[in-house]
């Protein structure tokens, strides 16, 4: 709760040596990054990623620093401060350019993985380089989310691609697949380098740059299974009690989530199966122009039409192909990183049920005077403090991430519909064009024949 509390407020204004975007060409638009994954269907899933205990990382001009410095708390250097604060007059300048790409599979005799090369660009004065080049897994991506989860919890973690693929659908480690996920993950990452307490995470700094170590030790560090599940319970019973005690803010906030979830999925499902249809048209519709060709073949008289039909049809589908690439790599990808964004909030709105209602339980026994009075005001006192700083991070980054959703959904409409209208366009001033040059034709044949 300290990294919540003391969140900054931009970082700072210089820009990386030797870089310039952020990004390299092609990579993703617009998301979450989301993953524009076919793991959304109802149906029978395949893991794709075993849990492992090590994490496979290898570093350029990096050191690996101390582990004691695994906090979840910001930075306290002076830089690293001065960095927290924004002035109303200086520019919001970005400082920290991360790229996922080059995906590699890796084979053992015990499982098959991919890793993905992470390249970070940086002028920031904690970071004891400008550039860094690591490799990471899945399960990596998936440790560091768990971290800021856990750092942060009522911080908007951005939501990682599913580990999970419905069998059938994309075969293992399939070309396409892997490139969606490295979009997802790209996206992942930059949103968190774009977030304001998020980037300055140390966990997420030890990501971008640690040259090797065990992830099994950081395991260690945390509660014992048998223990988790207690807190799990304890958590349950605690957060159905917070929603009892629940601020009115608060609960329209849920409100809100509850009703985006639903129309978000629905919105996904339909999306997806829209992309199908589609699919299964265009492929018929390709299917279509050469039996035109073939048909000229036999009938002189109407060769020339049918070959112009078999033209138009041609032009049409590649329209169509380009309109449904638009439609699978920027609409879907954004529509499906809300679905499990909406997720992500339930567990954050949870988590804050979790804290209030740790302070209530404390005020109750308190009231009944059931412990030690002057040690149940001291805690109560330190409880009141986390409520606030957990309350004040979630209420500043739900208008945040709201500010976002709408832009990204906005921009992904937006994007689709001028994709449509030009498709449509294309195809319609192709047919019209046919349909000139046959009416032309048959004037000319009318003229010939008075004549």
């Amino acid at each position: 709760m300290e990294g919540e509390c003391r969140a900054p407020q931009a970082r700072s204004s210089g820009l990386p040596a030797g870089g310039g975007g952020g990004e390299s060409p092609g990579v993703d638009g617009p998301l979450p990054g989301s993953s524009g994954s076919s793991a959304l269907l109802q149906a029978e899933v395949l893991d794709l990623d075993e849990d492992e205990d090590d994490l496979e990382v290898f570093s350029k001009d990096a050191s690996l620093m101390d582990m004691n410095s695994f906090s979840p708390v910001m930075p306290t250097s002076p830089l690293s401060m001065i960095n927290q604060v924004k002035f109303e007059d200086e520019p919001d300048l970005k400082d920290l350019f991360i790229t996922v790409d080059e995906p590699e599979s890796h084979v053992t005799t015990i499982e098959t993985f991919i890793t993905y090369r992470i390249i970070t660009k940086t002028s920031r004065g904690e970071f004891d380089s400008s550039e860094f080049e690591v490799r990471r897994r899945y399960q990596d991506f998936l440790w560091l989310k768990e971290r800021l989860e856990e750092a942060h919890p009522t911080l908007i973690i951005p939501p990682l691609p599913e580990k999970f693929i419905v069998k059938g659908m994309v075969e293992r480690f399939n070309d396409d697949f892997i490139e969606t996920r490295r979009k997802a993950l790209h996206k992942f990452l930059n949103r968190i380098a774009d977030h304001p307490t998020l980037t300055f995470n140390e966990d997420f700094k030890v990501f971008l740059t640690a040259q090797a170590w065990e992830l099994s030790s950081h395991k260690k560090q945390g509660p014992g299974l048998l223990s988790r599940m207690g807190q799990t319970v304890r958590a349950v019973a605690l957060s159905m009690r917070g929603v009892k005690s629940r601020p009115e803010e608060f609960m329209e906030m849920n409100n809100f989530i509850e009703i985006f979830s639903q129309k978000i999925n629905l919105i996904d499902k339909i999306s997806q199966r829209i992309c199908k249809e589609e699919r299964e048209y265009f492929d018929e519709m390709k299917e279509y122009g050469p039996i035109h060709i073939l048909w000229s073949a036999s009938e002189e008289d109407l060769a020339d039409t049918l070959k112009g039909v078999a033209s138009c049809i041609d032009r049409c589908c590649k329209a169509t192909e380009k309109r449904m690439s638009g439609l699978s790599e920027a609409l879907l990808p954004v529509v499906h990183e809300y679905v499990l964004y909406s997720e992500m909030l339930m567990g954050v709105m949870k988590r804050r049920d979790q804290i209030q209602s740790e302070l209530d339980s404390k005020v109750e026994a308190l009231t009944s005077k059931k412990a030690d009075t002057d040690l149940l005001t001291e805690e109560i006192g330190k409880l009141e403090d986390k409520v606030e700083c957990a309350n004040n991070a979630l209420k500043a980054d739900w208008e945040r991430w709201k500010q976002n959703m709408q832009n990204d959904i906005k921009s992904a409409f937006t994007d689709m519909a001028e994709e449509n209208i030009h498709s449509y366009e294309q195809c319609l001033a192709t047919w019209e064009s046919f349909l000139t040059s046959q009416t032309d034709l048959h004037l000319e044949e009318a003229s010939e024949d008075k004549s």
